[in-house]
């Protein structure tokens, strides 16, 4: 009874994390869907320009105040967020894409291996920032310009982790058999290769994402993003730093809580589904 209590305790306990983790996950996609769906159902006269109202306290009517146009700034930070998603999600799925080109690339050959290993290094030997303001200018800023430079600075790492796990199954004896078969490179990265990293890329994907939503509004309060005339996050907090010495605190502290609560979404998204991923596996 003893030995079965012993193996039987691994099995609840995975069953309970299994639990939380899909409720964390239905959570964060239920908030994040509210967002969306909140944004979408806006009306267009919330975002213009009404004097009369103009650096209102938050309040039932605004719950986020007005700024100094009248402009009501918790139908701004929506919009705002929206479009930070749309930016981080095209982003980081462009990043994994180039990821995954590069780590099946690494297990063609050793010289292709090394190229890669040369490239990678080479990003990452230059700070992030400076070469995804570089990257988001010569493109000509804008919604181009920034998802360009996102997706172009955030793979290096990414890359790595993936080219570790291929050059791993790569070594499977499963994967050998295929080859004395005569199966082709194709064949192979489709049928063992990707299955393989299909967990890693979802994973890898949703952590993506909560970095080039930050390093979107980053750049963007710079002044190397969106335009001023962008409802963007960024453009609000870099708009609301000369307000703040006049008392209009909610100018950026609304849009920056909002901001700082979608990352924390999409990082409990990403741990959730890697525990969920860990779980199953055990």
């Amino acid at each position: 009874m003893q030995r079965i209590d012993a193996y039987a305790t691994p099995t609840k306990s995975n069953r309970s994390e299994r639990q939380r983790a899909w409720t964390r996950i239905i959570l964060a996609l239920l908030l994040l869907a509210g967002i969306v769906v909140w944004a979408l159902l806006i009306n267009a006269d919330n975002l213009k320009v009404n004097l009369e109202g103009r650096n209102t306290a938050p309040s039932l009517a605004h719950l986020f105040g007005t700024d100094w146009l009248g402009r009501d700034m918790f139908a701004r930070t929506l919009k705002g967020l929206t479009l930070s998603l749309a930016v981080g999600m095209l982003a980081a799925l462009s990043s994994t894409g180039i990821a995954l080109f590069f780590s099946l690339l690494s297990s063609w050959n050793k010289w292709l291996d090394d190229m890669v290993t040369w490239v990678t290094d080479l990003f990452l030997s230059i700070p992030h920032i400076v070469t995804l303001i570089l990257l988001s200018v010569a493109v000509g800023g804008g919604f181009k310009g920034v998802v360009v430079g996102l997706a172009l600075t955030h793979w290096p790492r990414f890359t790595r982790l993936l080219r570790a796990e291929v050059l791993q199954v790569k070594e499977a004896e499963y994967v050998g058999v295929s080859r004395q078969l005569g199966r082709s490179r194709l064949w192979i990265a489709r049928h063992h290769f990707l299955p393989h990293l299909f967990p890693h890329l979802l994973v890898g994907f949703l952590l993506l994402l909560p970095h080039a939503i930050l390093h979107e509004a980053a750049i963007t309060f710079l002044g190397f993003g969106f335009s001023t005339d962008t409802p963007a996050i960024g453009v609000i907090l870099s708009e609301s730093m000369s307000y703040l010495s006049t008392g209009l605190w909610w100018l950026a502290f609304f849009p920056g809580l909002a901001l700082v609560i979608m990352v924390s979404i999409f990082e409990l998204l990403g741990r959730s589904i890697r525990r969920l991923a860990e779980t199953s596996s055990g």
